[in-house]
């Protein structure tokens, strides 16, 4: 996912990339593919499902509106 999103990035994009703390955000290999591109890694807070219900809904919305417009 990450080297497919890679290839479509503008060079100079300044990034952020919002998760939750699964296991494997947290494996040094993939944190540093986001380093290696600038990317600032965000995290939700250890068992706070809150932290991470904006992301949901947009994401949720997102998908919504691929499906519909098939982009």
């Amino acid at each position: 996912m990450l080297q497919k999103a890679f290839k479509r990035l503008p060079a100079d994009s300044s990034l952020i990339l919002h998760s939750d703390q699964g296991w494997q955000y947290r494996m040094e290999k993939y944190q540093t593919l986001l380093s290696d591109r600038e990317i600032l890694q965000s995290m939700s807070a250890k068992g706070n499902c809150l932290d991470n219900a904006a992301m949901e809904s947009f994401f949720s919305i997102l998908k919504l509106n691929f499906s519909i417009f098939k982009i």
